[in-house]
């Protein structure tokens, strides 16, 4: 699997990955992460114009899709129920991962090419998404506690250093 950086004509691509990412949501009970059309295609946009966005290419085809940004994470400022594992700014967080069904492997390939370019991750995902959880688990990422979006919807925080 190759990973690229996306560009603005590849927004169309990313916009259906990340429905089919909600559709594997939905079909495997998590019924409330992405609601009201989030990401948005300014999210992703804005993502792509910072630099942070990326294509998982496989055969040709793009097959997946997530963000790694550089932190502090203004989220990322206040964690309850837990602590991280290393009080710093200098962490990237990877955000809205997002595959098509078919996809293999790539969580895998992502944590590679995110691991090659620092030792130091933090992610979130939903509670309702056990998917990730278990994903985030296996790559020896710890559970560190909740953290709050700008919402005031939680989140299962990880880290990994």
């Amino acid at each position: 699997m190759e990973i690229v950086r996306a560009t603005r004509d590849d927004v169309p691509q990313i916009m259906r990955l990340v429905e089919s990412a909600r559709s594997i949501m939905r079909a495997n009970g998590n019924m409330t992460q992405w609601a009201d059309g989030y990401p948005t295609e300014d999210v992703i946009i804005n993502d792509i114009t910072c630099g942070n966005s990326y294509l998982c290419i496989e055969d040709g085809k793009a097959v997946a899709t997530f963000a790694m940004i550089a932190g502090p994470d203004p989220t990322y400022t206040r964690i309850y129920d837990g602590y991280w594992l290393r009080e710093t700014n200098d962490y990237y967080v990877v955000h809205r991962i997002a595959s098509t069904p078919k996809a293999h492997g790539v969580f895998h390939a992502i944590m590679t090419f995110c691991l090659q370019h620092t030792r130091h991750l933090r992610i979130d995902t939903h509670r309702d998404n056990t998917i990730m959880q278990h994903l985030l688990l296996q790559h020896d990422f710890t559970y560190c506690g909740i953290i709050r979006l700008a919402n005031n919807d939680d989140r299962l925080a990880y880290e990994r250093v």
